[in-house]
């Protein structure tokens, strides 16, 4: 008996949730991501890492589906979504964040979060939402967590447009995080907070861990290594390395490419970020 739940276990932690075939895009003559093989799978936390200019938010746009692939095919659960919208990606269970943070500003905090929360848990149309202040909304349960999750309680009736850069990126996550998809995909989530508020954030995306597959976009390794199980390093459109941290850390084309440390040189140069 034992023996078949660990073994139903592992088949469920081997399943591929997310593949990407030969995926090229192209803008004129600049080739932003050049035949890319990758996959992701279930309950996995990989990172992709790269310098700026190495096709990482691209790639991650042509998998959430908010550019056509020039080349190549995507696929989730084995379906082939190369040419379905964002919107029929987040239908499936695919929900990203963006490096510019993604939020309703007129509208308060409390009010961003019930809209995600109708829309991702109640079938009736978002217009009767909209038709309809819905405050027996605001006390369900899972807002209210999601509140104090993210420390948001304090401003909840606060205008998103009042709010600072770290608490409408807090937002902007736990909106994603409150859709309950099944792959959660985050796009430099970290960029332009203070180290208190990296922490933060990544103590509460540690929660997820085990519940959710996730996939976080970062410019430095730094965030995200003690985070990711698994780290894959862009540079210039192709991916270089797909490991471990130790592993993609000692890779030679890394330390030249993303590092820019000349690996035939023995110095005592430290790797930056």
């Amino acid at each position: 008996m034992e023996g078949d739940e660990a073994a139903s276990g592992e088949e469920k932690l081997s399943t591929e949730i997310i593949k990407a075939t030969g995926v090229t895009k192209r803008f004129g003559a600049l080739v932003a991501v050049d035949r890319v093989n990758y996959s992701l799978r279930e309950h996995e936390v990989a990172g992709i890492i790269g310098s700026n200019g190495a096709g990482k938010t691209t790639f991650f746009n042509l998998v959430t589906g908010y550019y056509p692939p020039d080349e190549g095919s995507i696929f989730y659960r084995g379906r082939d979504v190369t040419r379905m919208t964002p919107q029929q990606r987040v239908t499936l269970g695919m929900t990203r964040t963006f490096q510019l943070t993604s939020t309703f500003d007129n509208l308060t905090v409390l009010d961003n979060l019930v809209l995600v929360y109708f829309r991702a848990h109640r079938s009736s149309s978002l217009a009767k939402l909209l038709l309809n202040t819905c405050r027996r909304y605001r006390t369900e349960d899972k807002i209210v967590s999601t509140l104090e999750m993210f420390d948001l309680h304090p401003v909840r009736d606060r205008l998103v447009t009042n709010l600072s850069l770290g608490e409408k990126r807090r937002l902007e996550i736990a909106m994603a995080v409150l859709a309950e998809p099944q792959v959660l995909m985050l796009d430099e989530p970290l960029a332009g907070l203070a180290e208190s508020e990296i922490k933060g954030i990544l103590e509460i995306l540690g929660r997820r861990v085990g519940k959710q597959t996730i996939l976080i976009v970062e410019h430095k390794i730094s965030h995200v290594k003690d985070f990711v199980e698994r780290l894959t390093v862009m540079h210039e459109g192709r991916i270089i390395a797909d490991g471990g941290y130790e592993e993609c850390l000692r890779d030679p084309e890394v330390r030249r490419s993303y590092w820019q440390i000349d690996t035939e040189s023995q110095g005592s140069r430290h790797a930056p970020g």
